[in-house]
C-alpha cells in the first residue's frame, strides 16, 4: 500500500467499472439473485484481509442498537436489493448503457443527503443532478422500451446504494472494511439462498468460481484500495477519481464484450461527466458542532476532531481504537461527502 494513492484510486475505479461487463457475461448462466449472492460473497472474501488482519475486530452484535439498525439497513439496501435490481437491468440492456447509468449513484446519494440527512446542495449541485438525470433519460429513451425499464431498475438500485452510503457513513464502531465484510457475507448468503430456491443452480464450476473472483476483485479489492486511497487523498479527491468507474465500464464493455459504442453513448457520457463534476466540485463551509460521545473508528490526530495523544505515534498516522470525543465546534469547507453529518448523535 506504499503505492501512490492516486494510482490506487484509479485501479479501484477500474476494478469496480469492470464488474458490469463481467457480470453481463455471467448472467448467461446465473440468475440475478444467484450472481448477486456469489458477487457479494466474493466481496467479503476480497475485503477480509484488511478487515481482520490490521484492525481491531469489532463484532456487529456488540455495537449499540442504533448502529446495528444502520448496518442492517445498509445490508438490506446496498447488499440485498441494489445488486439484484442492477443485474435485472443488466439482463435487459447493454453493459455500456448500464455502466453509464451507474453515475446515478452519486446523484441519489446527494439528493437523499439533502432531503433526509442534513446535507447541503448548492445551485451547482442541483444543476449537476439535473444534467445527470437528463443524460440518463436520454440514454433510456434512445434504447427503446427495454432501455426505459432497464434504466428504471438501475435508478432504483442506485437509490438503494445511495441510502447504503449514508447509513454506512453513520455507523460508529465498525471500520468501513468490516461493515463491507459483513454486508457481503450476510447479503451474499441470503441472495444466493433465494436464488437457489427460485431456480435450479446449473452453472458450471468455472462460472461459479468466476463470479466469486469478480466479486472478490471488483467489489472487495476495489473497496479495499479505495479506502486506502481516500484515507491519504481525502474523501472528496478520492471520490472524484472513483467516479471514473462507470467510464471504465463503458470502455471495457466495448473491449471485452465487443459492444458497439454509438454517438449517443459518447454524448451522454460527456453530459454525465459534466454533471458529476458539478456535484463533486461544489463545497461549502459553516460552523458545526460535534457532540460528546465514545466510540471506535479509524482516525488521525491532525484532523481537528481528535485531541488525545499517543506517545511515539505521529499525528498523521491512521489508526483505530476506542476513545472519547469531547464536544467541539469549528468550521471548515467540505463537499457533502458522507463524512460530515449535522444534527445527529454520530
Amino acid at each position: 500500500m506504499a503505492t501512490h494513492p492516486v494510482f490506487l484510486a484509479f485501479i479501484s475505479a477500474a476494478l469496480f467499472g469492470a464488474a458490469t461487463p463481467a457480470s453481463k457475461g455471467l448472467l448467461a448462466d446465473l440468475s440475478p439473485f444467484q450472481l448477486a449472492g456469489l458477487l457479494y460473497l466474493g466481496a467479503a472474501l476480497g475485503v477480509a484481509p484488511v478487515a481482520g488482519i490490521r484492525q481491531v475486530w469489532w463484532a456487529p452484535w456488540r455495537i449499540n442498537p442504533a448502529n446495528r439498525w444502520r448496518l442492517w439497513g445498509a445490508i438490506l439496501a446496498g447488499g440485498g436489493a441494489g445488486p439484484v435490481l442492477l443485474l435485472a437491468g443488466l439482463q435487459a440492456a447493454s453493459a455500456a448503457s448500464v455502466s453509464l447509468w451507474l453515475n446515478l449513484e452519486l446523484v441519489a446519494t446527494a439528493v437523499l443527503g439533502h432531503w433526509f440527512f442534513h446535507d447541503h446542495l448548492t445551485r451547482y449541485g442541483w444543476l449537476g443532478v439535473g444534467m445527470t438525470l437528463v443524460a440518463a433519460m436520454t440514454l433510456s429513451a434512445g434504447s427503446g422500451s427495454a432501455g426505459v425499464l432497464a434504466g428504471l431498475l438501475v435508478l432504483i438500485a442506485c437509490c438503494c446504494w445511495g441510502l447504503d452510503n449514508h447509513l454506512t457513513a453513520l455507523i460508529d464502531g465498525l471500520p468501513p472494511s468490516q461493515s463491507t465484510f459483513w454486508k457481503g457475507l450476510v447479503a451474499g448468503s441470503v441472495s444466493l439462498a433465494i436464488g437457489l430456491i427460485l431456480r435450479p443452480f446449473t452453472a458450471a464450476g468455472f462460472i461459479t468460481l468466476g463470479a466469486v473472483f469478480v466479486g472478490s476483485w471488483s467489489y472487495g479489492a476495489s473497496i479495499t484500495l479505495y479506502i486506502h486511497a481516500a484515507q491519504r487523498l481525502g474523501a472528496t479527491r478520492g471520490q472524484m477519481i472513483f467516479s471514473t468507474a462507470p467510464f471504465f465500464g463503458l470502455l471495457l464493455s466495448a473491449v471485452l464484450l465487443d459492444e458497439q459504442l454509438h454517438g449517443l453513448h459518447i454524448a451522454v457520457a460527456l453530459l454525465f461527466a459534466v454533471g458529476i463534476m458539478l456535484l463533486l466540485i461544489e463545497s461549502h463551509a459553516h460552523p458545526h458542532q460535534h457532540t460528546e460521545l465514545s466510540h471506535a473508528h479509524r482516525h488521525r490526530h491532525d484532523d481537528r476532531h481528535h485531541t488525545h495523544d499517543h506517545q511515539g505515534l505521529d499525528p498523521e498516522v491512521e489508526h483505530t481504537h476506542w476513545h472519547d470525543h469531547e464536544p467541539v465546534t469549528h468550521a471548515h469547507a467540505h463537499w457533502p461527502d458522507l463524512h460530515h453529518r449535522h444534527g445527529h448523535d454520530a
